[in-house]
């Protein structure tokens, strides 16, 4: 691809925070005369009128926005890209989002409690984006994301739903095909299976994990960051080559699946884009729509978008943004002011003062144990290892690494408890387990050189690793560590199943590409 003519110079890029670069961009492009549409300030947009000071945050997408006047007739301009996601209780609330190739008016969702029988229309709102041209490389781009917020359902049921707008329902015979089912999650506390990976992109690798997501059928999926890499480089910058038509094809690839399995998508250092907004997030608010209970929501007009939690039967999730403290890549480092890990302390304290909660599962992308290309982030083990530990989380899931890994037992930095393939672990006395799933579908990486891959079927005596931890000064800590205990070069699906009753457990699985298993090991609280 040809570099273009303008953009932040590369040296200057690596030094410039995420709001730095987004007010660069502005200003170049707002001498070269590129205007943004009315969708796009409401998510922060490249031209959002104000200085720009420090690292604000985009402000959240509104709940209504203006209604684009169509281009084409509506009949012609087919849905895409649906995705789900659950509302701040998933007993109760589904978000439906979708995408269309051009304006249109009156969007709207049907829900019912058949196919063939879908109720009368639910508005959606329209989030709209603009990207501006870059000269020689690619025409300016638009791109309309509607959402509808479905929050009185009823808990464990089957719903059956249709996205449209004026000239195209999804209630017509003609486009009954298109109709998509989901599921709230249950009353009371049941068995059920959840999914992970990050670092997925677009091709034929990150379709082929896709299709084992479908052959599973999780309740939900879990992303750890790094979506579709519309910024190849991760730096947000206009040096990147932007292609935000890539998010259009990362959409329709994972239709099939995202549109009856809810995904639960956190932020990764390639899903910060510098065009929309100054934390980089404005494309994010736009494409997704996230349960709104994190950090800088309520009174504060600052939110994290990719930071948030949820409970699914007796199990507890919370999305975390690393950018906000990783040391290796600091465009957002600080960001939330402190206001995530505080939020963090407070959120993983009210979650194990809930009787029904009785494991905790935290994801975010950057690792805090890994020997892959990234190593592990010293910025994620200090701010948040400590409150790992101090609340006794039972599980972590990273990306970034584009590999699988997973730690023994990990204690006070050390091993805790060595924990084989086919072990077990007690996070109350052993510690917790790290798992790196960054085997999504983007190219893999490697491990360091002479360490041996170690997986089921494939074991490897068990030895100190070679590897780095970045420091705050951007500097690699080298170290030899003994927590490696699996690791595995190959495209990858982590499955979880979280046991309800008597005997309260999380099955941990890592499944190849093929849906062979390359790791498994049981979490049990007071075992």
């Amino acid at each position: 691809m040809e570099t273009p003519d303008f953009g932040v110079p590369p040296r200057l890029a690596a030094r410039m925070s995420m709001a730095e670069q987004h007010a660069y961009l502005r200003a170049r492009l707002t001498r070269r005369r590129t205007l943004m549409t009315a969708g796009a300030f409401a998510t922060g947009g490249l031209l959002a009128g104000g200085a720009l000071t420090g690292c604000a945050a985009s402000p959240p997408a509104p709940r209504t926005s203006p209604r684009p006047s169509p281009r084409a007739p509506g009949a012609v301009l087919a849905p895409f890209g649906r995705h789900l996601a659950f509302g701040a209780d998933p007993r109760t609330r589904m978000r439906i989002s979708w995408q269309v190739p051009a304006a249109v008016s009156g969007p709207y969702v049907r829900v019912g409690a058949r196919p063939d029988d879908l109720g009368p229309r639910v508005a959606a709102e329209v989030r709209a984006l603009r990207t501006p041209e870059l000269k020689g490389v690619r025409p300016a781009v638009e791109q309309y994301y509607l959402h509808a917020a479905l929050d009185d359902l009823l808990p464990g049921t089957t719903y059956f739903y249709g996205v449209g707008h004026d000239g195209f329902d999804p209630a017509a015979r003609a486009h009954r095909a298109d109709v998509s089912a989901f599921r709230t999650a249950p009353a009371t506390p049941e068995t059920f299976t959840f999914t992970a990976f990050g670092d997925q992109g677009v091709g034929e690798a990150a379709r082929a994990t896709g299709t084992l997501l479908r052959r599973l059928a999780p309740a939900f999926h879990l992303h750890a960051g790094d979506l579709c890499y519309a910024d190849p480089t991760g730096r947000g910058s206009e040096r990147d080559a932007y292609d935000a038509t890539l998010w259009d094809a990362f959409l329709k690839q994972n239709e099939p699946v995202a549109r009856s399995v809810p995904w639960m998508v956190t932020t990764g250092n390639h899903d910060m884009e510098a065009w929309y907004s100054p934390d980089g997030y404005g494309g994010q608010a736009a494409r997704f729509s996230l349960p709104d209970n994190g950090p800088g929501h309520g009174a504060d007009p600052r939110p994290a978008p990719g930071v948030y939690s949820f409970v699914h039967g007796n199990t507890a999730f919370v999305a975390l943004d690393a950018n906000d403290v990783s040391y290796e890549i600091p465009a957002n480092l600080g960001y939330t002011e402190g206001r995530q890990t505080a939020w963090l302390d407070r959120r993983l304290r009210e979650l194990r003062a809930t009787e029904a909660v009785e494991f905790v599962v935290v994801y975010f992308h950057h690792c805090a144990y890994s020997t892959s290309s990234h190593g592990s982030d010293g910025g994620v083990r200090a701010a948040w290892l400590p409150l790992f530990a101090r609340h006794q989380v039972d599980l972590v899931i990273n990306g970034h690494n584009h590999v699988y890994e997973r730690t023994d037992a990990v204690k006070d930095g050390a091993v805790g408890r060595a924990v084989p393939i086919g072990g077990r672990t007690d996070p109350t006395r052993d510690g917790i387990v790290y798992v790196t799933a960054g085997g999504g579908g983007r190219d893999l990486y490697r491990f360091p050189a002479g360490v041996p891959e170690s997986y089921e079927g494939k074991p490897a005596d068990h030895e100190s690793v070679p590897t780095f931890t970045w420091t705050r000064s951007r500097r690699a800590r080298q170290e030899r560590v003994e927590w490696s205990r699996v690791r595995y070069r190959g495209f990858s699906v982590l499955a979880v199943t979280a046991h309800a009753g008597t005997a309260p457990r999380l099955e941990v699985t890592a499944l190849g590409q093929d849906g062979e298993r390359v790791d498994a090991f049981e979490v049990r609280r007071g075992a």
